[in-house]
């Protein structure tokens, strides 16, 4: 009994000690980030400073942060998102909120399988929201990854404005390895900026209210240029050379006349007019390369995460539960 008293109590000073193993570089830093918020936001450099102090360093957020999904391969990738589970919870999620996705897609002109699918991709529909407190997250990588550190700092800026503002309990606030909170999973900043409090009370509360959760992404996107009404994404046949395309990067820039002159052509749907720009997005799936265009929707996507890997899962995801949401329906 003794000696798993003892043991206890190293655990309890192991975790004391981590929680304030902060190196005086950092302590310093504090400081003086502390005394940029009193002077710039009005807060009390004093409590910032102590908030600060009392977080914990999180070695497993760097590693976290250092080797993300979509740095897989498609065929790595895909599978994470595309699954039966993901696709049914996201017609249960559809159901549960049919009367709210109809009114807040035809207000931001958003197709609701896109806002469900988001949701699906990022939270799976809320069940797993984060295990970091956010102000660990933000501080850890603010003061202890210099790849990013300015960045984060910016966040974090922005976390406790949001905290002040929306009445969020900033020491115990969960979110991811990078700080992004709510079913949505919006950063700080996206928060402040794109959040709309759709139901009406006051807050903006992208944890606990479902009006406000589905019209700030529909309302993020929006805001990023969405065009209701239009395509996302057309596979194509491929073809040779076409790795100056590819190289050209995400953002639209190429004429989809240039391509169709290249033989390339869509293998599913209408293509837009020649005059349109598109990205070609190169995706690797395992025994084949894909070629897909990236059309202006699908570029909107990128900028909730800038990847083509995760417009394309969200892409797709939204395709499959919109298909099992109709053939549910059909089969009532």
């Amino acid at each position: 009994m003794r000696l798993i008293i003892q043991l206890l109590l190293l655990s309890s000073l192991a975790l004391s000690t981590a929680a304030c193993a902060h190196t005086q570089q950092q302590t310093t830093a504090f400081k003086k980030f502390a005394r940029e918020m009193a002077e710039k936001h009005d807060f009390n450099a004093d409590q910032v400073e102590r908030l600060l102090i009392g977080t914990t360093f999180r070695d497993d957020i760097i590693e976290a942060i250092t080797r993300p999904a979509e740095s897989k391969a498609w065929h790595e990738y895909r599978p994470i998102f595309l699954k039966p589970d993901r696709v049914a919870g996201g017609v249960e999620f559809w159901r549960q909120n049919e009367a709210l996705l109809v009114s807040v897609s035809e207000q931001y002109g958003v197709p609701a399988e896109i806002i469900v699918a988001i949701i699906g991709v990022e939270t799976r529909y809320g069940k797993h929201i984060g295990r970091y407190r956010v102000l660990d997250a933000l501080t850890t990588l603010a003061f202890g990854y210099p790849k990013r550190s300015d960045f984060f700092r910016r966040e974090l800026e922005q976390f406790l404005l949001l905290t002040r503002e929306e009445g969020v309990d900033r020491e115990s606030a969960m979110g991811s390895y990078a700080g992004a909170m709510g079913m949505p999973q919006f950063i700080s900043s996206s928060y402040r900026r794109y959040a709309v409090d759709h139901d009406g009370d006051g807050r903006r509360d992208l944890w606990n209210s479902n009006a406000d959760i589905i019209a700030s992404v529909a309302s993020y996107f929006k805001t990023h240029g969405w065009k209701p009404n239009q395509p996302i994404t057309l596979l194509t046949n491929g073809g040779e050379g076409l790795q100056a395309f590819v190289d050209a990067g995400m953002k639209p820039s190429i004429k989809l006349g240039t391509l169709l002159a290249r033989g390339i052509r869509p293998l599913q749907g209408e293509p837009p007019a020649a005059d349109s720009l598109t990205s070609l997005v190169k995706l690797d799936a395992g025994d084949k390369d894909e070629f897909w265009l990236g059309l202006h929707n699908f570029y909107v996507i990128t900028r909730y995460n800038h990847s083509n890997l995760y417009a394309m899962a969200v892409y797709q995801l939204s395709r499959e539960i919109l298909a099992a949401k109709m053939a549910a329906e059909t089969a009532r």
